[in-house]
């Protein structure tokens, strides 16, 4: 059994560290995209939704310290966001299947308008930046799309490793007994 649970721990850990190196280092150097997609976003709500309230949660803590460590801002800025994010998608796996598009899609666009949103009010408009029209149209509105077509692909991809990973706990479970 605690061989399966370092399996699922070190994966999640690939998972998220794929997922903040590709965000981080390879999409700034496509200069051809203006946005990219928020592959820790995705990852995020993807596994609370699949997964409940307490593993969005563990997901939101290390990938909002990795953001925060990377950002050079206030420790805890991402951090926060992402724990609250990765518990509220938790919640949403006791009323809808996951199997349906549908719900990660809406959660998607709900989750990155809320995320922009955060990153404006606590990084540009206490700081006196009113131009919330232009953050609208050239960031947040490009990202919200990159991001929810990302998802169609990546939800899929992140539910088939989540069966899996349930898969082996469930046969070495019937194989100890």
């Amino acid at each position: 059994m605690m061989n399966s649970n370092l399996k699922q721990i070190a994966l999640n850990l690939v998972l998220l560290l794929l997922a903040f190196s590709v965000q981080t280092c390879v999409f700034p150097l496509l200069p051809f995209l203006s946005a990219y997609p928020n592959l820790m976003l995705i990852l995020i709500f993807s596994f609370g939704f699949i997964r409940g309230s307490a593993s969005g949660m563990c997901y939101g803590l290390v990938a909002g310290l990795l953001m925060d460590l990377s950002s050079g801002g206030p420790m805890g800025f991402y951090t926060l966001f992402y724990i609250w994010m990765g518990y509220l998608n938790g919640i949403a796996t006791r009323y809808y299947y996951e199997d349906y598009i549908t719900l990660p899609l809406a959660l998607s666009v709900v989750n990155e308008l809320a995320y922009n949103l955060y990153l404006y009010v606590f990084g540009f408009l206490f700081r006196g930046r009113l131009g919330f029209g232009y953050y609208l149209i050239n960031i947040i509105l490009p990202e919200t799309v990159f991001t929810v077509v990302t998802t169609l692909a990546v939800y899929r991809l992140f539910l088939f490793i989540s069966r899996k990973l349930e898969e082996m706990k469930k046969r070495r479970d019937t194989t100890i007994a």
